[in-house]
């Protein structure tokens, strides 16, 4: 293929004389063009029917129809197509028809300078390529803008649609984080009733100490997941005594001997450690590593003092030494439950937080002692008593320590059956801790943040 052929362009001469279109064609015939030619205006007409055409050189003088006819029509039908018009003399009104009607780039006089033919006709074509590419360019811009008309127009609402998908994905994380910590704080429950399975019922402290925690944060309106690690945490706060033999389980803590106290001193910060597997428990593990911190820096096992102690461990070593006065685990003697609160108020500024302690025994003593782990709005009813719907507001265990209900649960006729015929066959009777069918709703609202 010729050069000519590659570029993909072509130039058409037309003329009545072959002789001029074959001097025509020697002078142009090393251009990167392909020539083609014409002996009269119809000729022209019908290969350019057939044939795309860049640039047409016209003769003016022709018979029949002559260049600025042809120039015109050319004009009228394909526009892109340059127009050139070769004249042999100097008559201005052709020139000026082929101007008007045929909208000619430019016209040339016979004889011609075959230097100066190619030059004109190389920048003519370099004229069209240019102003085909300024149209290209243009449509382009054109076709873009339009695209981002479109994309503009969409844009709000896909930004809506898809912050709807975000706001979705969201929640259903929200809920299902929710779920998962409830699942903990359940598991740590399970848990706190296997640890009691060690204790003489008598000394198992977790299930008071869990409901002293959730009525005292209750009544300082703790957020919901500081309460919620704190009653993990008091759930599993002896968690690190489980490697002790059952000797050291029931003796008194004032009672050990060295040895035997600098295992007690260690508990918490094992405890701890068990826990730090679970990312979910890390918050409560830190509460259970610093709930035997002391007020006044004596403590264990870092020594912090006053508001260096986080506010949940502080919170919980006032509730756990409260329970374990008076099951025996801290002192030789048991204390009442009015000692147990008059050794809280004497200690208060020494062991314990003085704000805390004061709304603790405030607490207590607005509560009847039966009543003292649970908070406002729960009732204590037998089985006979209970009615589907109702909420267990506490946990539910077994005279064994073994739980069988745990907090949260609503209750059903075939379960509440169930605890009937379970107390007849263990010979014992339960009392459970619920909230009315008419605030279930928030109750199980409150459980799920």
């Amino acid at each position: 293929m010729s050069e000519a052929r590659q570029t993909g362009r072509y130039v058409l001469l037309v003329d009545d004389d072959d002789n001029v279109l074959s001097s025509l064609r020697r002078s142009l015939r090393n251009e990167a063009y392909e020539l083609l030619t014409a002996n009269c205006a119809g000729a022209a007409l019908q290969l350019l029917e057939r044939q795309p055409v860049d640039l047409v050189i016209s003769d003016a003088q022709m018979p029949g129809m002559d260049g600025p006819t042809l120039l015109a029509q050319v004009q009228q039908r394909w526009p892109d197509t340059l127009r050139l018009l070769m004249t042999g003399l100097a008559d201005l009104d052709t020139s000026i028809r082929a101007i008007n009607q045929g909208h000619i780039y430019r016209y040339l006089s016979k004889p011609w300078n075959d230097d100066e033919l190619r030059i004109n006709l190389r920048q003519a074509l370099a004229h069209q390529h240019a102003e085909r590419e300024h149209r290209r360019l243009e449509r382009l811009t054109r076709e873009q803008n339009l695209r981002l008309q479109e994309l503009n127009a969409n844009l709000e609402q896909r930004v809506r649609e898809r912050t709807a998908e975000l706001q979705q994905t969201a929640d259903m994380l929200d809920l299902a984080y929710a779920e998962l910590r409830h699942s903990y704080v359940t598991a740590t429950e399970v848990f706190s009733a296997l640890l009691n399975q060690r204790l003489p019922c008598d000394k198992q402290s977790n299930a008071q100490v869990i409901g002293l925690v959730r009525a005292f944060s209750s009544r300082l309106s703790v957020p919901a997941t500081e309460s919620h690690d704190l009653a993990m945490a008091a759930a599993l706060y002896n968690l690190g005594k489980l490697t002790w033999d059952d000797h050291l389980l029931n003796r008194p803590s004032d009672l050990l001997h060295s040895e035997e106290r600098d295992r007690y001193r260690q508990y918490p910060a094992l405890g701890e450690s068990l826990l730090m597997a679970l990312e979910p428990l890390h918050d409560a593990g830190r509460l259970i590593r610093h709930h035997q911190e002391r007020w006044n820096g004596t403590g264990f096992p870092d020594q912090l003092h006053r508001e260096a102690i986080p506010l949940g461990a502080r919170l919980l070593k006032i509730a756990v030494d409260f329970v374990e006065l008076q099951c025996g685990l801290l002192l030789q003697r048991r204390l009442t439950r009015e000692e147990a609160l008059e050794f809280l108020g004497k200690n208060a500024g020494r062991l314990y937080d003085p704000e805390l302690c004061r709304h603790f025994i405030e607490l207590c003593d607005e509560l009847a002692p039966e009543l003292a782990d649970t908070e406002p709005g729960v009732v204590a009813l037998d089985t006979r008593r209970l009615e589907p719907g109702m909420v267990l507001a506490r946990n539910l265990q077994a005279e064994s320590g073994m739980l069988l209900l745990n907090i949260g649960k609503q209750l059903t006729r075939p379960l509440i059956d169930k605890l009937i015929a379970f107390e007849s066959s263990e010979g014992a009777r339960y009392t459970l801790y619920v909230r009315q069918p008419a605030t279930a709703a928030g109750m199980i609202e409150e459980l799920s943040r």
